[in-house]
């Protein structure tokens, strides 16, 4: 990375935080929300869906429009309309608003997530191991992810709800200073409609689409869902905590998901060879994650519970950002964040359908047993990496 970019290169970083907080603000607070709102695990689940569709339209829309006008723009209105989605959520006393918020915190965690994830592989290693690069960025989602219970659940017992909430507002609209001042390259020139239609009919494109159906239902369903499991697993147990104490409890659960997400994707991002052969990682984790999973549905220990959390979260962590990764090194670089809005789209409709289905069958049962579902869909992504291994790299046409 030149010094050009070094500014871009933090926007990139922090937008990815703010993706990661995006991702976990309704998980945070779903111990706190449910109550305030006097809603079930049904309706929670239709909140985590609204804020998934919005995303998955968003997507699409953002990435084309990334390649044509470029970053700055999109980075700003990113952290704006996180912040006030933020703030929004903080004020909100019924569902309808609660659902408006949503909304917006779609929008924003788009216009992050596309900026970051399609910057930093463009400029991180110049560019030459994208799947390294999207390793490393995802760090920092890792981050937000893990950043964001962890000081709710302090602040929570410090302070009323709004307040509390709010804090995290400043935080998301601190970076808009940096992506002012900020360089970055410019838009790709040979951006065309025509263009986009071609890519995105490409094989690679939908297998790695699928892929991304699959792997983002698991991670979403799971950040969901963490906390609720911690709490039914805490409670289960008969450990005497207060209720306020087991609800600190089952958020910090969530917070060491994402901190091993962070650490395997540290060390994901320190391998040369990782866009070589990232399809045939992504299947092996797969393959280990429904075990996990397994084992989550099973466990009836704190300790248990939290070391299973913590395997989950260290096996998950190179599989988006490998597979994005992967993705660009075989596709048209021109068409970066069209492609990138696309897969992306397409995998969180897995976020819109698999954590509602969970929060449906935990009606009448538990957090626990209907996490049982995500087996399934970790099985279907290890077969859909080994095929997308198979596609070869992408090589540009010689220059006449």
């Amino acid at each position: 990375m030149g010094d050009t970019y070094t500014l871009a290169a933090v926007v990139a970083m922090l937008s990815v935080f703010g993706l990661g907080m995006s991702f976990s603000l309704l998980g945070s607070l779903s111990v706190k929300i449910m109550p305030r709102l006097q809603i079930d695990q049904g309706k929670f689940g239709t909140l985590v869906s609204t804020f998934m569709s919005t995303c998955v339209v968003a997507s699409v829309v953002i990435g084309m429009m990334l390649d044509r006008w470029g970053y700055k723009g999109l980075a700003i209105v990113g952290f704006v309309a996180l912040a006030l989605a933020i703030l929004s959520v903080a004020r909100a006393s019924t569902y309808g608003l609660t659902s408006l918020a949503c909304l917006l915190l779609g929008v924003g965690a788009m216009c992050l997530n596309t900026t970051g994830n399609v910057l930093g592989p463009k400029i991180l290693f110049e560019g030459k191991n994208q799947a390294a690069a999207s390793n490393l960025m995802n760090v920092f989602f890792g981050l937000g992810l893990f950043l964001t219970p962890m000081l709710l659940s302090f602040l929570l017992r410090k302070a009323p709800y709004e307040k509390a909430v709010s804090v995290l507002a400043i935080i998301a609209l601190i970076p808009v200073l940096v992506a002012i001042v900020a360089g970055f390259p410019a838009a790709p020139a040979g951006f065309t409609l025509e263009g986009v239609k071609t890519v995105l009919a490409q094989p690679v494109v939908v297998v790695a689409a699928l892929i991304l159906f699959c792997y983002i239902s698991l991670e979403v369903s799971l950040s969901n869902w963490i906390p609720p499991f911690g709490k039914e697993v805490i409670s289960k147990a008969g450990t005497g905590l207060a209720a306020d104490a087991v609800d600190a409890s089952a958020q910090r659960m969530l917070s060491a998901f994402a901190v091993a997400m962070m650490i395997g994707r540290l060390a994901a991002s320190r391998w040369g060879g990782i866009t070589v052969y990232g399809g045939i990682v992504v299947a092996a984790v797969a393959v280990l994650s429904a075990l996990v999973i397994l084992a989550m549905t099973r466990s009836k220990g704190v300790g248990t519970a939290w070391l299973l959390a913590i395997l989950a979260g260290l096996l998950f962590a190179p599989c988006f950002p490998t597979i994005a990764g992967v993705t660009f090194s075989k596709t048209n670089p021109d068409f970066a964040g069209s492609v990138f809005g696309a897969i992306f789209a397409i995998g969180l409709l897995g976020a819109v359908i698999i954590p509602k289905a969970i929060g449906n069958l935990s009606k009448g049962s538990t957090v626990q047993a209907s996490l049982r579902i995500l087996i399934v869909m970790a099985v279907i992504l290890a077969v859909l990496a080994v095929i997308l291994q198979l596609f070869p790299q992408f090589a540009p046409l010689p220059a006449k």
